[in-house]
């Protein structure tokens, strides 16, 4: 079974079911780990369960290059479920965040699309892993990993750093982030 199959299983449900419904709730960045544990803990007995979706990427630091697990998008958490009013008053209550996103007709949820994209990136539970690219003339082709198939979201490459600058659709707007990537050089 590839990866992306097991993610689908595990992340992205049918859009009818309950459990494909998306909401996000905002925190304090750098506290999104400890939210995310009391709200799991709020809702340890539901189908409500929330996700920050991370990503790992090389950082040089004294002239030592790490890698380093950051949130995709710092100070949201992403709850999949459906959330009823009495989830809500819930959520509410959970020490932590500071605002739950509402749209007009009650909590806003997460379109579909930016989701799918979102998902399909996850590769290890919330981690989006590295993706593998070799240069083929001025143009660059993604060989595997989460980036495999979705190069119209590449905006630009830093070898020299191993990121790709991605264009992703959250909450409706266009955001920009970056992902690691690991080139292979063609034999000839």
């Amino acid at each position: 079974m590839d990866w992306r199959e097991r993610l689908r299983e595990l992340t992205c449900s049918k859009e009818d079911d309950e459990s494909g419904i998306w909401h996000a709730v905002y925190v304090k960045t750098g506290n999104e780990e400890t939210v995310k544990e009391k709200i799991a803990y709020a809702f340890k007995d539901s189908d409500i369960v929330p996700v920050i979706p991370k990503r790992c990427i090389r950082e040089r630091k004294n002239g030592t290059w790490y890698k380093r697990i950051r949130p995709l998008f710092p100070g949201y958490i992403l709850i999949r479920g459906k959330v009823t009013t009495e989830d809500y008053y819930i959520l509410k209550t959970v020490p932590g965040i500071l605002r739950i996103l509402k749209g007009v007709n009650g909590l806003y949820r997460i379109d579909p699309e930016e989701i799918k994209v979102i998902c399909r990136l996850m590769s290890d539970g919330e981690l989006i892993g590295t993706s593998t690219a070799f240069q083929k003339g001025d143009s660059i082709v993604i060989t595997e990993g989460p980036l495999f198939g979705l190069e119209g979201l590449i905006q630009s490459v830093d070898r020299r750093k191993g990121r790709v600058r991605v264009n992703i659709s959250f909450l409706g707007d266009l955001r920009t982030v970056d992902l690691d990537i690991r080139f292979i050089t063609a034999s000839t």
